[in-house]
């Protein structure tokens, strides 16, 4: 994994081969990250990472100036890994180690934007799980954004609050916006 841009730009990052994630491609990341470079000001958002895997995300985010960002996954060996590149980069990452759905019924921390990478073959049930604990619970802020990506076989058009969608390969990004 690359970083792609900011402080942290052309950094690699290895993970074991043992663990069991399914990294954003760097197309697919730059592709994402040239559409939210036109929306946001990274500097002054706050950011959740659900199924954070490796950090792909996390780590593009804080290289980009975000101060406050929450990384989640459920799985020790990614957590772990999350905490030591964290810490040998000097980064200031909140990592929680928790199920993501547990997390969420839990929380009361709100966040600019929530990103969800799940396993691509979750159930379709899963991923409008994910959309609707954030909505109920109102997790984003106002203007928030969720971004959940999935497979191309996955379709999420018939959520209410999806906005757009954007495909690189065999991976699409979401966008959903709530009306607070």
């Amino acid at each position: 994994m690359r970083i792609v841009s900011g402080s942290l730009k052309g950094r690699r990052i290895i993970a074991p081969k043992k663990l069991p994630v399914r990294p954003t491609t760097d197309m697919a990341k730059e592709g994402l990250f040239n559409i939210l470079n036109n929306r946001l000001h990274f500097q002054e958002i706050e950011v959740i990472d659900l199924f954070a895997g490796i950090g792909s995300i996390s780590f593009e985010f804080i290289s980009r100036g975000t101060q406050r960002v929450t990384a989640v996954d459920a799985n020790y060996d990614c957590i772990k890994f999350l905490t030591k590149t964290s810490e040998e980069l000097d980064l200031n990452l909140n990592i929680i180690k928790s199920d993501v759905f547990d997390f969420l019924e839990k929380t009361s921390q709100k966040a600019d934007l929530i990103f969800a990478d799940p396993p691509y073959g979750l159930p379709i049930e899963e991923f409008e799980k994910i959309e609707t604990i954030i909505k109920e619970k109102s997790l984003l802020n106002e203007d928030g954004l969720l971004i959940i990506e999935h497979s191309k076989h996955t379709k999420l058009e018939h959520i209410d609050t999806f906005s757009e969608q954007r495909r690189y390969g065999n991976s699409v990004f979401s966008f959903f916006k709530f009306n607070l």
